[in-house]
């Protein structure tokens, strides 16, 4: 086995092309392990979508091979982007430490496929190389069980220091808890706001999160005492509001910018997605039919100065992806391009508002 630091004097020779610089001085190489069966790393570029990671990996392989002799296995390279923390903790103990963005994902009013837009961009986020959770917040109507083919899914629960730890469903590369886990889908659940939220503090304390570039929340449409208890709760990096053409959707996406805008909440507005954009039939995949009116989220976008993060259109395959559990994003059809589109722009906004202003902390609501 070699030593870490011969290891990473090989790697020092590893250049990349863009920037001239060798991995190493670029803080590109963040952890080295030497074992029995290999040497293995994790590679963390800038940006998700460099170009030279290939090229870098293959360098990599060869340079090892060259520095300790040609039969030098090398067990894993593991490339994950680099991703700036956008809260702040203000205790060693506070909920959800190990998580660098949580990302809350809200709609107006509801059917405009908010849980839909949740799901697809927790997969394209995880398909990128990022590591992903999605909590299920929608306790008056939870769906992300049945988009991801989960509905009988029951979570594990361990103790550890005398504290329940609920697991989560890991499908597709992320990490899933929701309240329709833990309730029969034929069950009609009567929810009092105190009994609602105490829940999701649950799920959100009580869950095995680990480490996670990206928690997404899936909220209630509108605005109840779910909102107020996240914000409360944890330091939410940025909301995305989903919305679709229509004016009475648009009339309700203005509520939810205003309400994460306010005084009170005090969330940055990562942006706008709007969703069934227009209307692709299977059979004619070049045309466009403006079912639901045409560039109302932009519109909207520029009226209340918030990037339009993406268009989803309204294509079969989407409708039918949600109902049989396996989400378009995991494809490289048109609908799962968008999304994966959309995952670059989510991504770009986060690090931009992480760049330029302070990290998130709770809110403080004085009743």
């Amino acid at each position: 086995m070699h030593s870490q630091d011969e290891i990473l004097k090989a790697l020092s020779k590893v250049i990349h092309p863009e920037k001239g610089k060798d991995i190493v001085s670029l803080g590109m190489v963040t952890e080295i392990k030497s074992e029995d069966k290999g040497i293995s790393m994790i590679i963390e570029p800038e940006r998700s979508n460099d170009p030279f990671i290939s090229s870098i990996r293959s360098t990599i392989v060869k340079t090892l091979k060259d520095a300790f002799g040609p039969d030098t296995v090398i067990s894993d390279i593991d490339i994950r982007p680099r991703v700036i923390v956008g809260k702040q903790q203000e205790k060693p103990d506070e909920m959800l430490p190990g998580i660098k963005n949580i990302i809350a994902v809200s709609s107006g009013k509801g059917g405009v496929g908010k849980t839909t837009v949740a799901v697809n961009l927790a997969i394209a986020l995880a398909r990128k190389g990022y590591m992903v959770g999605l909590l299920d917040a929608d306790v008056f109507g939870p769906s992300v069980p049945i988009m991801l083919d989960a509905a009988k899914y029951r979570p594990e629960v361990k103790r550890e220091n005398n504290i329940d730890i609920i697991v989560p469903l890991l499908k597709y590369g992320i990490k899933v808890l929701s309240t329709g886990f833990f309730v029969d889908p034929s069950d009609a659940v009567v929810w009092r706001g105190p009994m609602a939220s105490n829940f999701l503090k649950q799920l959100m304390a009580q869950g095995e999160w680990g480490t996670l570039d990206y928690l997404l929340i899936d909220l209630p449409p509108g605005t109840s005492d779910i909102h107020l208890t996240m914000v409360q709760e944890v330091a939410v990096t940025g909301a995305i509001i989903v919305t679709t053409p229509q004016e009475v959707a648009l009339a309700d996406a203005i509520k939810g910018i205003s309400m994460f805008r306010s005084d009170k909440i005090n969330v940055p507005v990562l942006g706008l997605v709007e969703n069934m954009s227009w209307f692709t039939p299977a059979e004619l995949p070049d045309s466009r039919y403006y079912i639901f009116g045409k560039e109302g989220g932009l519109k909207l976008a520029e009226k209340a100065q918030v990037p339009l993060l993406g268009q989803i259109p309204l294509v079969q395959s989407i409708c039918e992806s949600s109902d049989t559990g396996n989400p378009v994003a995991l494809e490289d059809s048109p609908a799962g391009i968008a999304f994966m589109a959309l995952a670059d722009e989510v991504m770009k906004k986060t690090d931009q508002r992480n760049k330029e202003q302070r990290p998130t902390i709770k809110v403080q609501i004085n009743k």
